[in-house]
């Protein structure tokens, strides 16, 4: 018995040895780490999530997208694709990914055309916004630049204000940009407002060169993901103003949690 415990000691020696003695992995460096944050709630219809995965996946495949890789300063960058609803909804579609050609996008556009989900109950901008940070810390990449594009039809209406959350987001030295959807189709237009864009840039968005592309019509979906991804990986400053240069709107950033108590005894969750 002495023998057998003393032989796993020694065992237990030698690989702390060993572990000692490995390096870290050193992270590989790219131009941007792009966190794609996009709204899966179910005030969106099937349809809608559908376009949504379709502009997606043909933006990523773009020449003009694939041309912004190419252009960075070292060629690639790392992307993750994660789908969100309530605080505690999300879902990772492509995981970390090492994006430098055709080969790579058309792989990361498969999984977004097959790999994604459905609906899932509320809205938790706050939620996504933390865990896209997580995610950012927790990868093995080392980016010149550190993104979370975030999409959605609605403000938030669940978790931990969102005001707070992108704060806390910034101050890790992470941008966050917004894609508002102000379409008046689905389920949106009950728990949403009309001003959305307005709610992204006063309570979103924020960070060095932060900037937001409001979709109101869904043929539009596909070229303003484009646009923002060209931006986003190019670090190019948008036409507009960015948003850390002018004084953020005055708003209520509580605004969907009220809705949500307003309307919450008509659904019990959306």
């Amino acid at each position: 018995m002495w023998r057998n415990a003393g032989m796993r000691n020694l065992i237990a020696a030698c690989l702390t040895c060993l572990a000692t003695a490995l390096p870290a992995q050193t992270p590989v460096e790219v131009d941007v780490e792009l966190v794609l944050a996009v709204d899966v709630s179910r005030s969106m219809t099937p349809a809608e999530l559908e376009i949504q995965r379709q502009g997606y996946a043909a933006a990523l495949t773009s020449d003009v997208v694939l041309g912004a890789v190419r252009g960075g300063l070292l060629g690639r960058i790392a992307i993750t694709y994660v789908e969100w609803a309530g605080s505690g909804s999300q879902r990772v579609v492509v995981p970390w990914t090492l994006l430098e050609g055709p080969e790579d996008a058309e792989w990361i556009a498969g999984q977004i055309l097959t790999q994604s989900g459905g609906g899932m109950r509320r809205t938790s901008i706050s939620g996504a916004l933390r865990y896209g940070a997580q995610a950012i810390e927790k990868n093995e990449f080392q980016g010149l630049r550190r993104v979370i594009d975030i999409s959605g039809d609605g403000p938030n209406n669940q978790g931990s204000a969102v005001d707070e959350s992108r704060d806390a987001v910034l101050a890790q030295g992470i941008t966050i940009n917004g894609l508002p959807l102000m379409t008046t189709d689905g389920l949106s237009s009950r728990w949403g407002i009309e001003d959305l864009d307005l709610y992204y840039e006063a309570c979103v968005i924020g960070g060095p060169g932060a900037f937001l592309i409001p979709v109101t019509r869904w043929e539009d979906f596909g070229d303003a993901v484009r646009r923002k991804l060209v931006l986003e990986i190019s670090g190019l400053p948008p036409r507009v103003i960015p948003a850390q240069m002018r004084q953020r709107p005055s708003f209520n950033c509580l605004i969907g949690e009220e809705i949500w108590q307003r309307n919450m005894h008509i659904f019990m969750e959306p």
